[in-house]
């Protein structure tokens, strides 16, 4: 969680390095593959599994990097963003209602509400007010976050190595063309980059992408999901702290307050089976 909740100030870092936000994604997602394709077996997948293959690689490695890092991009501060982030719980319950018709109880109901209300409270902050824009990027991102874990279930028997090398090398593509097209030519901006905007890169990639990522695999096989996924709650715990050493950015008593609301309302969700 301590890997997770570090995405947002250490992307705060190298896109305030000179690094475009959408071909920071793409970075991302290139040493993904570039980690994770030595250790994949090569296959062509039954035909079953090609279209949420593809799904999965477009909301994973597309969507996820791309309002992530715009969200990041376009905000002077990360504390609503890093709370907002949490909406993936609630908007993944609610997609697998509808694609897994799995059924969604009153008590779970409720926790979903109260998490879009302590959201709600946040927007009464004169500081989150005026990051609008950021906020809406970062619920986009939160959407294929959930969106891709309940595709995920359709690949359930696939290798995972091989899926988020997929979905890797699909970002990869997709978004160092958006980014030529939408942020300029790639190439010089290649060049330009300094030997700490690399590192931020191959943090994002290696670090948090696949070690924090493949640590929460490795808990999977000796503890059940229901202990291990509430402790997705404390990602933001760790963001907020990592923001005020880095950046000295100290949080409202209304932030405070909707993020104890959005995150104690995901942990309950993350409680309930």
């Amino acid at each position: 969680m301590f890997f997770l909740g570090s995405a947002y100030p250490t992307g705060k870092l190298a896109l305030n390095d000179t690094i475009p936000p959408i071909l920071f994604g793409a970075l991302r997602m290139g040493i993904v593959f570039v980690c994770l394709a030595p250790f994949c077996k090569i296959i062509i997948p039954e035909k079953k599994y090609i279209l949420p293959l593809i799904a999965f690689s477009l909301s994973f490695g597309v969507g996820v990097n791309l309002f992530l890092y715009y969200s990041i991009y376009v905000s002077s501060i990360l504390a609503p963003i890093t709370i907002g982030a949490q909406l993936t719980i609630p908007f993944g319950i609610i997609l697998s209602s509808i694609f897994l018709k799995e059924s969604i109880s009153y008590k779970k109901w409720i926790l979903i509400i109260t998490s879009f209300l302590g959201i709600v409270l946040l927007a009464f902050d004169p500081k989150v007010a005026e990051e609008l824009l950021g906020a809406l990027l970062i619920f986009a991102m939160a959407f294929f976050y959930g969106l891709s874990q309940v595709i995920s279930r359709y690949l359930k028997e696939l290798d995972i190595k091989f899926t988020n090398a997929c979905a890797g090398l699909t970002g990869f593509f997709i978004l160092l063309i958006m980014s030529s097209l939408f942020e300029g030519n790639s190439i010089n901006i290649l060049k330009n980059i300094n030997l700490s905007g690399w590192f931020m890169v191959i943090y994002a990639g290696a670090i948090i992408s696949i070690l924090g990522h493949m640590m929460m695999f490795y808990l999977y096989k000796f503890y059940p999901v229901g202990k291990v996924l509430p402790f997705y709650a404390l990602f933001p715990v760790f963001g907020l702290i990592l923001t005020f050493f880095m950046f000295g950015e100290i949080p409202t008593l209304i932030m405070i307050t909707g993020g104890i609301i959005v995150i104690s309302s995901v942990f309950l969700l993350n409680k309930i089976r």
